[in-house]
């Protein structure tokens, strides 16, 4: 079996010997099965125990179990303690989630602290089969069902080539003991029940069922490949601004396109079917713990979720900066010439009353378009220059002490307050924005 993990580690390009390795040490069967095996090919390894102090005494016995096996096999060891149901209390995550978290965390900042290379897991291939199963039933996509990976990040996984009875055969041939953890013996939880309960039948229902799973989740894996590159090609091809097109002549593939492009953004699968099914729904929004989607006529668009920029009171002329670090000059000149710029307004002093306020836009908002006679919702006036739901929102808007808009920012000013060839002085307004 050493020369089946040494084949596997070297296939995969895992570990290598001239670097430090970290290894995750519970006591159990498959850690105590790794620890050695990587003693007897020949790297370099420490080994690191984490007391999570979830099951009293057992907790307790595990820890000294290690203790002594280490020191029997000169290996330097790493103890910690966590007390687990209190960080899960204050994180408001399962008692589960908080053990990886804190297990996780604490590996990668030893293995800074040692110098080490990577940490080894002692997941095997039945761990991977149960993994997929896990996933399978919970609906998972193809990223779910291509089981447990070798190597991620600084996690190596050496024993995936092996299963559970070829550990046991092995401790029992060099006469190894281990420590049971009772919590893995009771059907209580997902993977638990799957383990004990479902894995066995089907088993004896098809001989070879998880060798065969495990293969099947290495084709996916390869599949994946394949699929996240051509996913890849058409989220840089079809989506611009954090637009998303719906006339996009990527039909059969939409599902999966929205659901790549969205799920880095915390959406879930559900609110993706949602959002396809709310596709000609226009002004309808689905909101992330991080990001907004907005489905507007032509496309999706997303944003991050921020506080709305505060209103910017302006008492008289000079350059103000609002809290996106905006500047904002207001000046007066004899100089009448009418500015084209989009960020650069020229109004009639003289009609504009001070203070002026830079704010949002607000429904109900009207101005009186430079050029026209009549006023118009700004809302409508937006629409008509086909400008996007989510830009509508960030749409500021210049007013003076009457409430008036005299400058719709970097689309038009109020024809009210318009430079004319009775103007002596102009207000100019000129905006800098932080890139």
């Amino acid at each position: 079996m050493l020369n089946k993990v040494r084949k596997f580690i070297e296939r995969e390009k895992l570990l290598y010997r001239f670097d430090l390795h970290l290894v995750g040490l519970s006591g159990g069967a498959d850690s105590v099965a790794l620890l050695l095996i990587l003693k007897d090919l020949g790297y370099r390894i420490e080994a690191a125990h984490c007391n999570f102090r979830l099951r009293g005494e057992e907790s307790d016995r595990d820890e000294q179990f290690v203790r002594n096996l280490c020191k029997q096999h000169d290996i330097p060891l790493h103890v910690i303690h966590f007390d687990t149901k209190e960080y899960a209390a204050l994180h408001k995550v399962s008692i589960e989630m908080a053990a990886r978290d804190l297990r996780y965390g604490y590996f990668r900042q030893l293995c800074q602290d040692i110098g080490a290379n990577d940490v080894c897991i002692a997941h095997h291939r039945d761990d991977a089969v149960e993994t997929l199963m896990m996933n399978l039933a919970r609906g998972a996509g193809i990223h779910g069902l291509t089981g447990i990976r070798p190597k991620n990040d600084i996690v190596r996984r050496p024993l995936l080539c092996i299963n559970r009875q070829d550990i046991l055969q092995y401790l029992d041939s060099i006469g190894q003991a281990f420590v049971t953890d009772s919590s893995n013996l009771e059907a209580d939880v997902l993977r638990n029940k799957i383990r004990l309960m479902v894995l066995p039948l089907l088993e004896e229902i098809a001989p070879g069922a998880m060798a065969n799973i495990y293969k099947t989740a290495n084709y996916l894996r390869e599949a994946e490949e394949v699929y996240n590159k051509q996913i890849k090609d058409y989220i840089d091809n079809f989506i611009t601004d954090n637009k998303f097109y719906k006339d996009s002549d990527i039909t059969p593939s939409m599902p999966s396109i929205l659901h790549e492009w969205l799920s880095p953004l915390g959406f879930n699968s559900t609110q993706t079917e949602q959002i396809l099914d709310c596709m000609n729904e226009t002004g309808r929004e689905f909101l992330s713990a991080t990001h907004r989607l907005v489905v507007d006529r032509e496309f999706f668009e997303v944003e991050p979720i921020e506080e709305p920029i505060k209103p910017l009171k302006i008492p008289e002329t000079g350059t103000y900066r609002d809290e996106a670090q905006t500047a904002f000059k207001f000046e007066i000149t004899t100089d009448t010439t009418v500015s084209r710029e989009p960020y650069v307004a020229t109004l009639d002093a003289d009609k504009v009353q001070f203070p002026l306020t830079v704010r949002l836009v607000e429904q109900g908002d009207r101005f009186v378009p430079f050029g026209m006679k009549g006023s118009k919702l700004v809302s409508d006036y937006l629409t008509d220059q086909k400008v996007s739901i989510l830009d509508k929102r960030h749409q500021e808007v210049v007013t003076d002490a009457t409430g008036a808009i005299v400058w719709l920012i970097g689309r038009r000013t109020d024809n009210r307050f318009r430079v004319s060839n009775d103007t002596s002085k102009v207000l100019r307004i000129t905006i800098n924005k932080v890139n």
